[in-house]
């Protein structure tokens, strides 16, 4: 159960926000996807966390043009395009310690060759508003009793009103947090299982606007605590 291992899963997704953390300096006009996958996946595994539970895929670094790509861990080939002054770049990391799985993305804007929290352009800065008014509006949404259907027909609804669309290639926006590949349940359309029925699952809309070239990913783990209140592990 989670409870049973919970500060285990804690330990696993804290080391993938420090080295999400540890890569705002780490991140370079000179950096690449394969510069960044590498810093990612030797933090991680300093911070006790060396394997993964995604193919072979710890750190899914996408920048630029590739940012809207959506394509399984199993077919990545991080490419050696350098992040320049204007970027957009989504890391994904899949951290794994004794079967217990971390799970976390965010999206890094460069603007002037540098990571910044608040860009100036206007298409990065609503990217970045709309991932985070998906995520606080779904934690007033899910109860324990919401099903994966419900909440992948709620998402998405609010991803269209905001001017977006869903760019994962399954079009799902999550799934359970399982002890193998074949045991996810996925956050999609035809989903009757409740939200909790498993002891964790991701939130993650893969988002860019309609007409943009931005591809935003956003990516926490939550779970229900003894009130019915999703939190974030």
């Amino acid at each position: 159960s989670l409870m049973k291992h919970f500060r285990e899963y804690q330990a696993v997704q804290q080391a993938a926000k420090q080295t999400l953390s540890e890569l705002t300096d780490f991140i370079s006009p000179s950096a690449t996807e394969a510069s960044i996958a590498a810093f990612a996946q030797t933090r991680l595994a300093d911070l006790g966390c060396p394997e993964t539970w995604y193919y072979a895929c710890p750190a899914f670094v996408l920048l630029g043009s590739r940012s809207c790509l959506s394509i399984s861990g199993s077919d990545y080939v991080p490419a050696t395009e350098s992040v320049g002054e204007t970027n957009l770049i989504t890391v994904d990391l899949s951290p794994c310690k004794n079967s217990l799985w971390g799970d976390c993305a965010r999206s890094f804007v460069v603007e002037q060759g540098k990571v910044v929290s608040n860009p100036v352009n206007a298409e990065f800065r609503r990217g970045l508003e709309v991932q985070q008014r998906l995520h606080s509006r779904f934690l007033s949404f899910v109860t324990p009793d919401t099903t994966f259907g419900e909440l992948f027909r709620f998402v998405n609804d609010l991803i269209t009103a905001e001017g977006f669309e869903c760019l994962d290639f399954l079009s799902n926006v999550g799934h359970s947090i399982a002890s193998d590949l074949k045991g996810r349940l996925f956050i999609e359309a035809d989903s009757q299982s409740r939200l909790g029925s498993v002891p964790c699952f991701t939130l993650e809309p893969h988002i860019r606007e309609k007409g943009g070239s931005w591809g935003f990913k956003h990516e926490n783990i939550y779970y229900f605590d003894e009130r019915g209140q999703a939190v974030e592990l």
